[in-house]
């Protein structure tokens, strides 16, 4: 092969030079002498083209029946299989293929191998054992044969063109809920249903019949819809417009009605898909509503939506009847452990103390679980100040004091988280089979394991307003302290922020019922009261706080000072104080081995889902991340990053939900 290509190039080269030679002979007067020439030099370059074209005609048939190669019955067997073959050199030019691809009409003989295919280069360089490559309208996979200059190949067009087709026409299965229609039907007149139900139901209908799905109604606030993966990419490629058309039609007519969805996918088990996508359900609702929860099998989920703060959707009936089943399920057990997040705020000892007393009333042994995840310093101070009040109604121990005494029949309630990453005696939750779940943080897919009982209300301003809900509704009389009382009020007023966040009518409810308790106001701020060291922190950390675009402010504390978690969120609240300031983050290490932010929001952005994005978790308002790092830079940029993504999506589909 390179032999005559050389060939080639020195005939070439010779004819040039007979021309520019009989050019000279011409110019200084032998124009008799070079006619003849010409003619005889004319003759040879067609004799000699001739020679060229059968020297090539031969190289292209040289070898061309297989079965010189590999035998007649490999010959067939490659036939039959419709296997191409490419043999080439050491310089990668293609030096014979065999019927298969001349029946294509690749002409490749004497090209580069990767003038066919651009992508092959991976195979000669070693890098892989086969690819797969388009040329034209064909696909086609390639393999090396493994120290070898010969390629195989196959033609796997119809095979792609079919296996797009089946992940198109995957199935998908969805649940679709109007949250608070229920409630809202019980109370609102004949006239004001038929402009919901044309307006909203009606809406949801038409909107999942323009794409093709089958919709059909479960009952009055829920549809099921059935699509397949190629429509279901067309509505996450919509950004699930139909939110804010709901959302929207919902604002015009006076309802606080939202929608909340969940998609199913990505396995042909219809008994999975159906566990998956009521989950996912459970999932969107459960964190506040107004969102989609989507999920193919084996990935994790995303969610879509939850723009707006959850709203007060419980009703008294829902209280009522979580009452009665805890009640049960107390009554059902010799021993209770209640159990809070690692460091214990105020709201989570509250809500383990308003608990520890609804058990007792049951007249069962109940254990607060508090010794071993920690505790914040106002709290801890707090406790110290009503330590001999608490002491005398309340037993407090450690995790492995839980493990050591608890058996099968005794009962965990973890109150102000579901999250088991998150709880401060992981052993007895882990360990102990009933399980009651109390909580008011948007639900992570993250959740405790076959709980017998799930109270989580996201609409709640916190798990102190939930279990003093329940009070009224136990059949036995539930004595609450003073101090208990206290402690439960600045559980409440901490998590709102002295009520300017998440805050709801139920929730001055609840204060009001502390209030007859024996709350003192006056008490129980000179609780919250900093020391001057505090103050003069508080303030040496707010000169970390840059502007991070128009409305967010980010404090990133970047020497070495150690801070607790608790002035992190006073600073974040501080710091959203600022006119113009729509979301605060403050970061800085807890100590040597983690880093943590506390992130704060008047309510136009979802803090909650910024964190999430880093793995941490929260409120709509009031969420926060602890992570073991050693670089506060590299968070601090993750942060930025992760911020501008948010804002990058929310403005897609603010443009691409905007109701036209």
């Amino acid at each position: 092969m390179e032999r005559l290509e050389n060939l080639k190039l020195q005939i070439a080269v010779i004819v040039i030079a007979e021309i520019v030679m009989l050019l000279v002979m011409y110019l200084v007067g032998f124009q008799e002498t070079v006619k003849p020439l010409a003619l005889f030099m004319v003759f040879n370059i067609v004799v000699v083209i001739w020679i060229l074209y059968s020297l090539q005609k031969e190289k292209e048939n040289r070898d061309i029946d297989i079965s010189r190669i590999l035998g007649k019955d490999a010959k067939d067997a490659f036939v039959f299989g419709q296997i191409g073959i490419i043999t080439y050199d050491d310089n990668f030019v293609v030096t014979w293929v065999n019927e298969f691809m001349m029946q294509r009409e690749l002409k490749l003989v004497g090209k580069k191998v990767t003038s066919w295919i651009p992508d092959l280069h991976v195979l000669l360089n070693g890098e892989s054992d086969s690819i797969v490559g388009a040329y034209e309208d064909q696909t086609y996979e390639v393999t090396h044969k493994e120290n070898g200059h010969v390629l195989y190949v196959r033609d796997i067009t119809e095979i792609t063109a079919l296996r797009k087709l089946q992940k198109d026409e995957e199935v998908v299965i969805g649940l679709i809920h109007l949250d608070n229609y229920m409630d809202i039907s019980q109370y609102e007149d004949e006239t004001k249903m038929a402009l919901i139900n044309t307006n909203l139901r009606q809406a949801v209908v038409e909107w999942a019949k323009g794409y093709g799905m089958l919709i059909r109604r479960l009952r009055s606030d829920r549809f099921l819809v059935v699509l397949d993966k190629a429509i279901y990419e067309k509505i996450l490629e919509d950004k699930f417009s139909i939110l804010n058309k709901i959302r929207n039609n919902a604002d015009e007519i006076d309802v606080a009605i939202t929608l909340s969805m969940s998609f199913a996918g990505g396995t042909s088990d219809y008994q999975e898909l159906d566990t998956m996508v009521n989950d996912l359900l459970e999932l969107a609702l459960s964190r506040g509503g107004d969102q989609v929860a989507v999920k193919r099998y084996g990935e994790n989920v995303r969610y879509f939506g939850g723009n707006s703060e959850a709203k007060e959707k419980r009703s008294r009936v829902r209280v009522r009847v979580m009452a009665q089943a805890i009640r049960e399920t107390i009554e059902d057990s010799e021993r209770v452990f209640i159990v809070g997040h690692r460091l214990m705020d105020f709201d989570c000892m509250g809500s383990a103390l308003g608990m520890s007393r609804i058990v007792q009333a049951y007249g069962r042994k109940c254990y607060i679980v508090s010794k071993s995840g920690g505790i914040e310093e106002q709290l801890n101070d707090a406790l110290h100040t009503f330590n001999e009040a608490l002491g005398a109604r309340h037993q407090f121990i450690s995790d492995m004091e839980a493990c050591k005494m608890a058996d099968a029949q005794d009962l965990v309630i973890a109150v102000d988280h579901h999250n088991p990453d998150q709880c401060g005696a992981p052993d007895i939750l882990r360990q102990q089979k009933r399980k009651i779940v109390i909580d008011h943080h948007r639900r992570s897919e993250n959740f405790i394991d076959d709980p017998l009982l799930v109270y989580v209300e996201t609409g709640a301003s916190s798990v102190s307003e939930l279990i003093t809900e329940l009070l009224p509704y136990q059949t036995n009389k539930v004595h609450l302290s003073e101090e208990e009382a206290t402690i439960m009020y600045l559980g409440i007023l901490i998590d709102t922020n002295r009520f300017k966040a998440r805050t709801g009518s139920r929730t001055f409810e609840a204060v009001a019922q502390l209030k007859k308790l024996g709350v003192d106001s006056i008490k129980a701020e000179n609780l919250l009261k900093e020391n001057f060291e505090e103050f003069e922190e508080r303030a040496q950390i707010m000169k970390y706080a840059k502007r991070f675009h128009e409305h967010i402010v980010i404090a990133c504390v970047s020497d070495n000072r150690i801070l607790n978690r608790t002035m992190l969120s006073k600073v974040a609240d501080n710091l959203l104080n600022i006119k113009g300031v729509d979301a605060s983050f403050v970061l800085a290490r807890t100590d040597e081995k983690n880093v943590a932010i506390s992130a704060r929001s008047s309510g136009s952005i979802n803090v909650q889902i910024i964190m999430e994005a880093m793995q941490g978790g929260g409120h709509f308002s009031a969420a926060a991340l602890q992570r073991e790092s050693d670089d506060i830079a590299s968070v601090n940029a993750e942060l930025e990053a992760t911020i501008e993504a948010y804002l990058t999506r929310k403005d897609e589909e603010n443009e691409s939900n905007s109701v036209k």
